[in-house]
């Protein structure tokens, strides 16, 4: 499933390209015929992204004339990609694989084709509101409260592992940023969330808002210091299809590039965790 940094990325790239621009909406699979119909020509405002949910906001930019006040927000297209959901750009022009493409968006120079999304729907307003107030603070947001994952965390008898990955704690974080942050704090993903310090909450949360822009700068995931790469090691670039270079994660059973003890890997809550118990030693 794409982790935050994805989202955003995607979301700004929607909005460079359509933004203010009057599109053309489809659902050649016909599964979202019916709202496409709604906004085919209508004028997207932006792309937003909370966590790992996508929202495109068709909201008028402005009071038409003659109305004394502003029309309501909305509508606004969800989306929630989940495990097999690809968002993708295609050249302007004729669709091909109808039959699998949930929703296309397209103007005269750009189109994007949204295939397997976990969620593609119309909403308005109220249910934008209740989306966001069930989520958790996002690192990639300039908005984001981290107290409001930090009063979770430290009433939870669940493991920072677990609490990690619940949205309600902070948005757009996965298995990956998961792995590599608690690598990096020396963190046991075993440690209760009850029994962390708000101190080593807080420097958690500050490594996500760190790492996680780099990612949607750069499309990829890169979180080993400068004295680990692969120039200052001496060793080979990582090779892996989620790119980027990490410490523990898909690393089980290579050295660790801090200390030289095999990573280890568990299945954990239906996902592989990985950590190293040398640098990750329980408190």
């Amino acid at each position: 499933m794409p982790e935050g940094h994805v989202i955003h990325r995607l979301a700004g790239e929607l909005t460079l390209a359509f933004a203010g621009r009057s599109v053309a909406v489809s659902s050649p699979q016909g599964r979202f015929a019916q709202a496409a119909s709604l906004l085919d020509g209508a004028v997207l405002r932006r792309a937003e992204a909370y966590g790992k949910h996508l929202l495109l906001d068709f909201s008028p930019a402005a009071v038409p004339e003659g109305l004394v006040s502003p029309p309501a927000p909305g509508p606004f297209v969800h989306i929630h990609l989940g495990l097999i959901g690809k968002l993708r750009w295609v050249h302007p022009g004729p669709v091909e694989g109808a039959a699998t493409l949930r929703l296309r968006i397209a103007s005269e120079e750009h189109a994007a084709e949204l295939r397997g999304p976990q969620t593609c729907a119309l909403i308005g307003p109220d249910e934008v509101d209740a989306l966001v107030a069930g989520l958790g603070p996002d690192p990639l947001r300039p908005d984001a409260d981290p107290d409001r994952g930090w009063r979770r965390v430290h009433r939870s008898e669940r493991s920072i592992a677990s609490l990690l990955m619940d949205q309600r704690v902070a948005a757009g974080v996965g298995n990956i940023y998961r792995a590599e942050v608690l690598f990096r704090q020396r963190i046991h993903p075993d440690t209760p969330g009850n029994t962390l310090s708000a101190r080593a909450w807080r420097r958690i949360w500050d490594d996500l808002v760190a790492l996680m822009p780099q990612g949607v700068q750069h499309g990829r995931i890169d979180t080993v210091r400068p004295e680990h790469s692969p120039e200052a090691m001496g060793r080979d670039p990582r090779v892996d299809r989620h790119g980027g270079e990490v410490y523990v994660y898909r690393r089980a059973g290579q050295p660790c590039l801090v200390c030289g003890r095999e990573v280890s890997v568990r299945e954990f809550e239906g996902r592989n965790l990985y950590w190293c118990s040398r640098c990750q030693r329980r408190r």
